[in-house]
């Protein structure tokens, strides 16, 4: 199979404190059951260091699927695993090779910001990059996420595209009131990338 060619599946990545592990706060495994549910071939691989993540996004580049989807813990300047504190420019190098055509998904407080965009979609060949701006609860974090694919997949069974991203974004968005960061990538702009902020919208006076 090319490399250029993609499987429009996710594959998700999780690793946690290890309170929420004794607490089974799988939000990641939680999202994967329900796209199987929904008839899609996700794969859920659980991880606790830099070194396994390392190993786990090799098997999502040879698996081809299109789709990341990082369910962690992190900071506006850096990714956590169980054990390991990954800065964003060392989480680029990590991430970048196997990002090609592909979008990236993050379910983590404060990491989806300007300084996470510019590690990763220049030179990569990312797609976008679409998580929370603000801090937000696991159980619409779950829910939040299992709903975003849900709709989007009914929308396109094939593809993930723009335009099904911001409505079903919005959607959410309104739903939940969680305000999310979409970072895509952008010829014409000189950082390689640009943003779009989905806010819930203001109900009229």
């Amino acid at each position: 199979m090319s490399k250029d060619i993609t499987i429009p599946e996710v594959f998700i990545v999780e690793s946690l404190k290890f309170d929420n592990e004794a607490n089974d706060r799988y939000e990641g495994k939680i999202i994967s059951n329900i796209l199987h549910l929904n008839g899609k071939n996700s794969k859920y691989y659980y991880i606790r260091t830099r070194r396994e993540l390392e190993e786990v996004v090799g098997i999502f580049d040879v698996s081809r699927y299109r789709y990341l989807h990082l369910s962690c813990h992190g900071s506006p300047q850096s990714m956590a695993t169980t054990l390991d504190t990954i800065p964003f420019e060392q989480l680029g190098g990590i991430l970048k090779p196997h990002l090609h055509n592909k979008r990236l998904f993050i379910s983590a407080c404060e990491m989806v910001n300007e300084e996470l965009a510019k590690a990763i979609i220049p030179d990569s060949g990312c797609y976008s990059i679409i998580g929370p701006s603000e801090p937000v609860a696991f159980s619409d974090a779950a829910i939040l996420w299992a709903s975003f694919y849900h709709l989007i997949f009914n929308y396109d069974s094939e593809a993930i595209k723009r335009e099904g991203i911001i409505k079903y974004c919005e959607h959410i968005v309104n739903l939940f009131g969680v305000p999310l960061n979409y970072y895509s990538s952008s010829r014409s702009q000189e950082s390689g990338f640009r943003l779009k902020r989905i806010g819930p919208k203001k109900s009229g006076g």
